[in-house]
């Protein structure tokens, strides 16, 4: 079993998290969407064909530690095209994450292909700067669950060069050769650092809030993935990911609401 297989394993309404799927001081946002979205699978799979998660929303309700979680999850609707589920993560009978997904069958819903997105032009993987756990980046452990490379371009922030453009690109896998699956797309759209970073503002962006889009079941390979900001106002940003797979084919979209710590100047507009 992967260690992404473990942390979304579910036995008897809970799951154990380990360290390793940790950003400072509690676990990712993206692990615990996975989770939610596992919890919710089975649980339309119980009654119905709807497997393929296509949309969901998450809303953070407090943080998550390293341990047990109790996993509750509630069918909403099994209809004909969609079903959806609700699911919410708890620890110590404390409501953490509210999670609501639905479910199709990819293989009616990702083609015809109209109009796409084409994927940004980057250099390849081994051209590009891999994300490790030095520095302020130490206590990320689920850097260690991951293949990240950073485009050169947009990695000035992390030689105290940040570009102030908004912009972060980068390909992505598991570090232990783990393919890609609509279960894992939830955790690869929260997996980069925040583009805030590229502002240098080098601390932790809690999400508020969460929401995804999955198009297409991922081939196997690399993933290419763009996050990018249009507007960071106050304490808050948000945050647009898009990911690719191997086919240039787009597979997962978000958007996310976080909150930030800015650098004293402001940027100007």
């Amino acid at each position: 079993m992967t260690e992404f297989d473990d942390l979304v394993r579910i036995e008897d309404g809970r799951a154990d998290i380990s360290p390793g799927w940790v950003v400072g001081a509690a676990v990712n946002g993206g692990a615990l969407m996975s989770l939610a979205t596992r919890a919710a699978v089975e649980a339309t799979g119980a009654v119905d064909a709807h497997t393929d998660p296509v949309a969901f929303s998450t809303t953070f309700l407090a943080a998550v530690q390293p341990g047990a979680v109790e996993v509750a999850t509630e069918v909403l609707r099994a209809g004909r095209s969609f079903s959806t589920c609700e699911v919410t993560l708890s620890q110590g009978g404390v409501a953490c994450v509210r999670h609501s997904a639905t479910f199709a069958d990819l293989d009616v819903h990702s083609e015809p292909v109209h109009r796409a997105e084409t994927p940004p032009e980057m250099p390849e993987p081994e051209s590009c700067a891999p994300a490790v756990r030095a520095g302020f980046a130490e206590q990320i452990t689920i850097l260690d669950r991951l293949d990240l490379r950073i485009d050169p371009a947009t990695v000035g922030w992390a030689v105290g060069q940040p570009a102030r453009d908004g912009e972060m690109r980068a390909w992505i896998r598991f570090a232990d050769g783990r393919e890609p699956d609509t279960t894992a797309l939830p955790f690869f759209l929260d997996a980069m650092p925040p583009v805030t970073f590229t502002f240098g503002a080098l601390g932790w962006a809690p999400t508020i809030a969460f929401s995804g889009h999955v198009r297409s079941r991922p081939a196997p390979g690399w993933l290419r993935m763009r996050i990018t900001t249009r507007n960071v106002v106050g304490g808050l940003f948000e945050e647009d990911a898009v990911i690719w797979d191997s086919r240039d084919r787009v597979v997962a979209q978000s958007r996310q609401l976080a909150g930030v710590r800015m650098p004293a100047a402001p940027v100007a507009s």
